[in-house]
C-alpha cells in the first residue's frame, strides 16, 4: 500500500512539480520510512515554497527527532513568523504550542 503511494506521489511530483503539497505529501510518507528521503524533500518544500505554512510544523518536528535542534528551532520560529504575517491564528497556535513543547523538552 505505502509503494503505491509513494509512486502515486512520485508521478504527481513529475507532472506538477509546482505543487508544493507534493513535496510536502512526500516528505510525510517518506518520514515513516526513509528518513533522508524525508529530509531533502522537507528542504526542497522550504526552499522552493517558504510561504507553504502547512510544512513548518511537520519540518521543525522531523528535525527535532533527527536532534538537528537549532534547524528546528528556526522552523518553529520561522513558521510562527509565517503564521503572523498570513494571520493565520489556528496555525499560529498549534506552532506556538508546538515550539514551547520543544523549549521544555531542550530546555536544560
Amino acid at each position: 500500500m505505502q509503494a503505491e503511494r509513494l509512486k502515486f506521489l512520485l508521478d504527481d511530483l513529475k507532472e506538477n512539480p509546482e505543487d508544493p503539497f507534493n513535496y510536502y505529501a512526500l516528505a510525510l510518507e517518506y518520514q515513516k520510512t526513509d528518513k533522508t528521503a524525508a529530509e531533502r524533500y522537507f528542504s526542497d518544500l522550504l526552499e522552493l515554497f517558504p510561504e507553504y505554512l502547512p510544512a513548518y510544523y511537520h519540518a521543525a518536528g522531523f528535525f527535532f527527532e533527527q536532534d538537528e535542534n537549532q534547524k528546528a528551532e528556526a522552523l518553529y520560529l520561522q513558521g510562527i513568523q509565517l503564521a503572523e504575517k498570513l494571520n493565520n491564528l489556528k496555525t499560529l497556535k498549534e506552532l506556538k504550542g508546538a515550539y514551547q513543547q520543544f523549549k521544555d523538552e531542550t530546555d536544560d
